[in-house]
């Protein structure tokens, strides 16, 4: 097992400790390969901004830690097991820990594993979380340790910050084959002009969507969100427009039903708390789907009966599977999709909190945003 710079026995990396609202840039050991792991060079590593929010509940359960789940880079090096053949590729790491022997894992539903967990990222399981334990550490950082079961060679015609942005985009097609969306495809997505409402607007014509009306706060932001849809028709609906009072008077729900006489066919609710939700639901046609994946904590006004007269179906989900990535890789490798645009902020290592703090506080236009590890 050799790398690059054989001498080189450590790293720079951002840590997260107990208690912290920070990260710490520190010099930390270059991670060893294990039988079945290979070694990253990482090129770029995406950022969350849920990632401060759950270190703060306590969902990463060992510290100090090296976050950044979503992984892109070159691999330099493979233990005695590993696959060999991956020392010099452009890879990807799919973050997600499973036991990959459970019902779940055997029906491309892995994260639902009892040992389900993220490289670099917080705990969602109940199990032992044994390769969790190992595999924490992740992706902000010069070096990356992944087992070989977990990296994807990129596509030639997929640059390295597209590359960790692909569980995000992931996420987006878990969501969008969630909405099954019929005929005549008439989707609806709300938060549009966050990370995961872009990923979807750029995907959703390859899952059944033929129009698309898009929610946001500022309609500035979600006028920059029409190239997304390429030939799509789109509407926005933009929340600082709307009468006041709108959060407590169905104000929403009537805007979605004047673009929507007939209802909408799906809406893919990433709003993370407050009434839009709700607003958002009540603007279903006959027989529509609600895929919510933005964790928002505000209970629905709504009955069984109610649900069960209009045939609504109410889903939730997070995160994503292989079989999404795959979908993903494919739809790159292609050249169908191309994802470039998506990537909006980078920063260099050193400048990690302040790209946390401009994800959180969006206070400039913000769609994906990578850090780069090699970057001075």
């Amino acid at each position: 097992m050799t790398y690059e710079d054989s001498n080189m026995s450590d790293m720079l990396a951002a840590r997260a400790h107990q208690g912290a609202t920070e990260l710490r840039l520190e010099r930390v050991p270059v991670p060893e390969p294990g039988a079945r792991d290979v070694l990253i060079k990482v090129a770029s590593a995406g950022i969350a901004p849920g990632m401060m929010k759950l270190l703060e509940r306590g969902r990463f359960k060992h510290l100090p830690s090296t976050p950044g789940h979503e992984i892109a880079g070159v691999v330099v090096a493979a233990g005695r097991e590993a696959d060999a053949s991956l020392v010099g590729r452009r890879v990807r790491v799919h973050p997600m820990l499973s036991c990959g022997d459970c019902v779940y894992c055997r029906t491309d539903r892995q994260q639902l594993c009892a040992e389900t967990a993220m490289i670099g990222h917080a705990a969602f399981g109940t199990g032992k979380l044994e390769l969790y334990a190992r595999y924490h550490d992740g992706g902000l950082a010069e070096y990356a340790r992944a087992p070989d079961w977990l990296v994807d060679p990129l596509p030639d015609n997929v640059n390295f910050d597209v590359g960790a942005k692909v569980h995000d985009l992931a996420n987006a097609v878990r969501a969008l084959k969630c909405a099954a969306i019929p005929e005549p495809g008439r989707l609806v997505i709300t938060a549009a002009t966050g990370t995961m409402g872009t990923a979807s607007i750029l995907l959703a014509r390859f899952y059944g969507a033929r129009s698309l009306v898009l929610v946001a706060r500022s309609r500035a932001r979600l006028e920059t969100l029409r190239p997304l849809a390429g030939d799509l028709p789109v509407e926005l609906v933009a929340l600082d427009e709307l009468a006041p009072g709108w959060a407590d008077n169905q104000g929403l729900t009537r805007r979605l039903r004047e673009l929507l006489p007939g209802g909408a066919d799906a809406v893919l609710d990433y709003f993370p708390g407050g009434p839009g939700t709700m607003q958002a639901l009540r603007a279903l046609a006959l027989g529509g789907t609600l895929v919510h994946m933005g964790g928002n904590a505000t209970p629905l006004a709504l009955t069984v009966a109610e649900a069960m007269q209009m045939c609504w179906k109410i889903v939730g989900t997070r995160a994503c599977t292989r079989s999404d990535t795959d979908a993903v890789l494919e739809l790159l490798a292609s050249g169908r999709l191309n994802a470039d645009a998506l990537i909006t902020h980078h920063f260099p290592l050193a400048e990690v909190n302040r790209a946390l703090q401009v994800m959180l506080d969006r206070s400039e236009p913000i769609w994906m945003a990578v850090v780069h590890p090699g970057q001075g």
